[in-house]
């Protein structure tokens, strides 16, 4: 990523098509150990593509991507039985946690 990164700076400084030497130039600028077979792999993965066609590459790869989280629940009967399954839920917790039957309130 470090090495994408620098190739991306460095075509947005205006050097269309950076070399191994520049990309290893702004990587040692900021005290990171540089491995030259990645430059070398880097450059042959981008070789005859423009940046925006890269951008657009990573943007379609990137929305395959899952983001985790639970599924929402579809429309319908099942939609509305978890909407009165919870209703029932806070009912509950609501009486468990209700003072009346100690005959007092907190604030009393």
């Amino acid at each position: 990523m470090k090495y994408l990164a620098a190739y991306l700076l460095l075509v947005n400084a205006g050097n269309t098509s950076p070399s191994a030497a520049d990309i290893k130039k702004v990587l040692e600028a900021v005290a990171i150990d540089v491995e030259d077979e990645k430059i070398t792999q880097l450059l042959a993965e981008v070789e005859g593509k423009n940046v925006e066609e890269l951008i657009a590459e990573g943007n379609e790869k990137l929305s395959s991507v899952p983001t985790g989280g639970a599924a929402a629940p579809s429309g319908g009967a099942s939609s509305a039985a978890a909407t009165e399954e919870a209703a029932e839920e806070a009912a509950e917790e609501e009486k468990e946690e209700s003072d009346d039957d100690m005959g007092f309130g907190l604030f009393d």
